[in-house]
């Protein structure tokens, strides 16, 4: 495994785990009413739920690739419009329109676990992400390495919640973020938008070059 698909494995990972969605939300929502503890717990719990959605994904992925490129495009393909159209709500989000933090659960632990395991847009979200930043190393994609993936996206996960536990307790950090909540959530649309660019300008090529 080159270094470049190492560091591409662990921050699509880090970028899955950290980036503000619905569990990212909940953590913030919980941290505020029950502290950094009971946000931690959220966090473990919801962790389960990411090594099952996104061992899938690289399963996904590993296993287009190996079918042959025009499958991997073709996901590709798709990956990026994906992610181009959840950019684009995000740039294009109102604060009415918002999703409103979870309450505070008290089973931290086992609200995370039934949150990861049931978010319906976890699947789509890590199979566009991890497609995108992966792309341009598509290649080097093999079944023989999948642990080897599993393990890298698992510890760019536990990186991106050390931080979001790191700050979820912190009381100036609650508050700049649910004040600036929507700047951030378009920032990370114009991120996934650029993504998303990147998918299309890896996978487009190919299917035209098979198709002519």
């Amino acid at each position: 495994m080159t270094p470049s698909l190492l560091m591409a494995v662990l921050a699509s990972g880090f970028i899955y785990g950290i980036t503000p969605g619905p569990g990212v939300l909940a953590v913030f929502g919980i941290g505020a009413a029950r502290g950094r503890r009971a946000g931690a717990g959220f966090l473990c719990g919801h962790l389960l739920g990411d090594v099952v959605w996104c061992s899938t994904a690289l399963i996904a992925i590993v296993g287009a690739r190996e079918i042959g490129s025009t499958a991997f495009d073709v996901l590709g393909v798709l990956s990026g419009l994906y992610l181009f159209w959840l950019g684009l709500r995000a740039v294009r989000a109102r604060r009415d329109s918002a999703e409103v933090p979870q309450g505070p659960a008290r089973q931290p632990f086992w609200h995370g676990i039934m949150f990861g395991l049931t978010n319906p847009k976890a699947y789509p979200v890590a199979v566009a992400t991890f497609t995108a930043l992966l792309s341009s190393r598509a290649e080097l994609l093999h079944w023989s390495m999948l642990p080897w993936l599993i393990v890298l996206s698992f510890i760019g996960g536990l990186m991106a919640y050390a931080i979001l536990v790191g700050i979820v307790g912190a009381r100036q950090v609650r508050t700049l973020y649910q004040r600036h909540e929507l700047a951030i959530t378009r920032l990370c649309g114009v991120m996934f938008i650029g993504f998303a660019i990147n998918a299309l300008m890896h996978a487009l090529p190919g299917l035209m070059t098979n198709k002519a």
